[in-house]
């Protein structure tokens, strides 16, 4: 990840570089961006190069802090996934909110304050745990479909993690940004001009497509039924869904047919799709969240105003059906 901070900024404040070494930002090191996706056999998955929210959270800091230099921004977007769990998204789905999946981003407060070097941290640079959540930042988390530092960071991450996009290309697309008034007076991320507006939000439909893949609401769905098993037979307990990837897959290999399940998801490489499934069991139906970008240019609107061709293209990616049946081997 290195290679995309230094993009972000050159250098690491000191309150960022300990704040991002505190206990519960560092469990992100082990919570992957990928929703458990990055441990089948999918193709695209196999291919990505690791990429974990604790990745994910430094750079949302750092975009926040070249942006605004403000350390409350900065902090609220260090700690923004700091509720994590588990498989991420996936326990959405567990809970039945696969199409918000918004179940998983409350506690925040709650994780900071029982994190003494986080909350010294914050107290350090004149914040306290409440003045940390990033919904009171619009640089770093706004509504969809506007840009933020945590929007911002998981497209540049997933271009670069899925090898989408090589680093100068990056590089070209981030420096083409600064920050401009929205249409409700709130300051947004945009970009200086319609072209690298459009250039930046079609590589962001290319990502969106891999979040509502078969590859990946198959995936996602089965791991949340394996999870959901896990807790009624009380081989996990609610509180490990906020420890770490490896101790949850651990206690899943300890229980000899959850271990079975695990390992028939580990080996999951390839999917069908049907409008009638066959006999055969595995055949799911999943609807998923679309997620999109339609980025500010400065001075002059949004980019689906300014360019007919880029809102056809989200029109018929938001109207794309999540209706058929879709199995996996």
């Amino acid at each position: 990840m290195d290679t995309l901070w230094k993009i972000y900024e050159e250098e690491m404040p000191a309150f960022l570089a300990e704040g991002m070494r505190c206990p519960s930002v560092e469990r992100l090191r082990e919570i992957g961006m990928n929703c458990g996706c990055q441990y089948t056999s999918f193709p695209l998955f196999q291919k990505a190069l690791p990429y974990s929210r604790w990745d994910h959270s430094v750079g949302t800091a750092l975009i926040a802090w070249h942006f605004s230099r403000d350390p409350g921004a900065a902090l609220a977007g260090l700690t923004h996934d700091i509720a994590a769990p588990v498989f991420a998204h996936v326990i959405d789905f567990v809970r039945g909110d696969y199409l918000r999946q918004e179940s998983t981003e409350a506690g925040t407060v709650r994780l900071i304050r029982q994190d003494r070097r986080l909350t010294d941290c914050l107290a350090r640079a004149g914040i306290g745990p409440s003045r940390a959540e990033d919904r009171l930042y619009p640089l770093v988390n706004n509504e969809t479909p506007r840009l933020c530092a945590d929007r911002l960071e998981y497209t540049l991450g997933n271009l670069f993690h899925f090898r989408f996009c090589a680093p100068g290309e990056i590089a070209s697309l981030y420096r083409a940004l600064t920050v401009a008034e929205a249409e409700d007076g709130q300051p947004e991320l945009a970009f200086k001009d319609v072209e690298s507006a459009g250039q930046f939000a079609r590589l962001a439909l290319r990502c969106a497509a891999v979040y509502v893949s078969d590859e990946d609401r198959y995936a996602m769905q089965i791991l949340s039924e394996l999870v959901k098993e896990a807790l009624v037979r009380n081989v996990l307990m609610e509180e490990d869904l906020w420890t770490t990837e490896p101790r949850v897959i651990a206690a899943l290999g300890r229980d000899e047919a959850l271990r079975q399940e695990w390992a028939g998801y580990t080996a999951l490489s390839r999917t069908e799709r049907a409008d009638t499934p066959d006999g055969r069991p595995g055949w799911r139906r999943v609807d998923a969240k679309k997620r999109w970008i339609d980025p500010l240019v400065a001075g002059a609107g949004r980019l689906s105003r300014l360019d007919g061709a880029f809102a056809e293209e989200a029109q018929a990616f938001l109207a794309r059906p999540l209706t058929g049946w879709i199995t996996g081997s």
